[in-house]
């Protein structure tokens, strides 16, 4: 039996090598080859395509909107494909990354399930990989964004990170020590489908009462058309602007609106803004974490949401007075966090699949060797 010192000793040497491990995959971003790269972004509204450099300067982007989700999934990756293909035509890409709006498995190629769009169990890296003739990364997009802004935007500095992305619905990525917390089988970070009413609003992933009912850009508008359907006084004003047509209601148009004093429109994103403080400081509860990231479109309302989340948040933060205080920031990258973030992972896969192609080239020169490249779409550990 090992004595009590031994095992002590077996722990420290441990911990030393989880430390030098963690070290290792904070740094590798800056050993990965400065090339363009390709960061996609694929939400419930729209397909964001981008070249990314080293630096995180996008030098141009493309986009268009998400194929209809009744659609069959190879539409949405027939987008991707040409999205990515139009931009080669004038960039030297070396790999591609995806930013997906679904729960994407721990190997990082298959879509699991994606609530707003129709992918289920999809192979998408091998579906790019068959059309792509460069490396593919795939990973959740709230990952991608919050390495993006972890890299190059509001999360730089800070060892301990949650992105929040508030769009069409609400997702999540953690951030530890310089690495994406995705979780055991890769799920990690979807708080969007927490349960924060019982028996509330019915969710597209099929439960009730998920934060994202409450504080997201579909909350928001859902809130703002039924007040116009019941024709509320309070509506008044936006029904104006839109002519009288409630289906022409966004959240761009609420955000415009409060931006110029609408009070229904002010006191909307107020609301989303209390239920987005009340979901944050549930996450610092579990999680403890330094700094959370507010992005996503409905972060463009700034203030005027993250201003009410951070009075929220400091009602009800357990232990609020005894412990320190997370800061909420917005995204400084804004709606290219996704995109930018995919690239710069992306970056990473290029360095791998560049150095496993060199051991092969170099080990083909060896008398009997059988020389095999690697696939294109390989996507390596990372």
């Amino acid at each position: 039996m090992s004595t009590y010192r031994e095992r002590a000793h077996r722990q420290t040497a441990r911990a030393s090598v989880l430390r030098a491990i963690a070290s290792r995959e904070r740094s590798s971003h800056l050993s990965a080859p400065r090339v363009p790269t390709v960061g996609i972004d694929i939400g419930g509204t729209k397909v964001m395509a981008g070249v990314v450099d080293a630096d995180g300067t996008i030098l141009e982007r493309v986009r268009t909107e998400t194929p209809d989700k009744s659609k069959s999934p190879k539409v949405v990756e027939d987008t991707i494909a040409e999205l990515v293909l139009d931009l080669s035509d004038r960039h030297d890409v070396h790999a591609v990354g995806v930013g997906a709006a679904g729960w994407v498995d721990a190997d990082r190629a298959t879509v699991l399930f994606a609530p707003h769009l129709a992918w289920r169990n999809e192979p998408l890296r091998e579906a790019l990989a068959a059309r792509l003739a460069v490396p593919i990364m795939v990973d959740n997009d709230a990952n991608t964004a919050a390495w993006g802004e972890w890299r190059f935007g509001a999360g730089r500095g800070a060892d301990h990170l949650v992105m929040i992305t508030l769009g069409t619905g609400i997702g999540g990525g953690i951030l530890e020590a310089g690495k994406v917390k995705r979780g055991a089988y890769g799920v990690a970070g979807e708080f969007g489908h927490m349960q924060v009413v019982p028996d509330g609003h019915r969710c597209p992933c099929g439960n009730r009462g998920c934060w994202e009912q409450y504080s997201s850009g579909n909350a928001l508008v859902r809130e703002a058309r039924e007040l116009a359907a019941a024709d509320s006084p309070v509506a008044h004003h936006i029904l104006d602007r839109v002519k009288g047509q409630i289906g022409d209601i966004t959240g761009p148009l609420i955000t415009e609106l409060a931006r110029e004093g609408d009070p229904m429109c002010v006191e909307l994103l107020q609301d989303i803004g209390r239920w987005l403080g009340v979901g944050i400081a549930n996450l610092a509860a579990a999680l403890d974490s330094a700094r959370f990231v507010i992005g996503g479109g409905v972060s463009d309302a700034d203030e005027l949401l993250i201003g009410p989340a951070r009075e929220a948040f400091r009602r009800q933060l357990t232990g609020r007075g005894y412990r320190p205080e997370a800061t909420i920031v917005r995204a400084a990258l804004g709606a290219d966090a996704g995109m930018v973030g995919a690239a710069d992972l992306a970056r990473l896969v290029a360095r791998r699949f560049r150095r496993a192609n060199r051991r092969r080239a170099e080990r083909a020169h060896r008398p009997g060797f059988d020389l095999r490249l690697t696939p294109r779409g390989w996507a390596g550990e990372q």
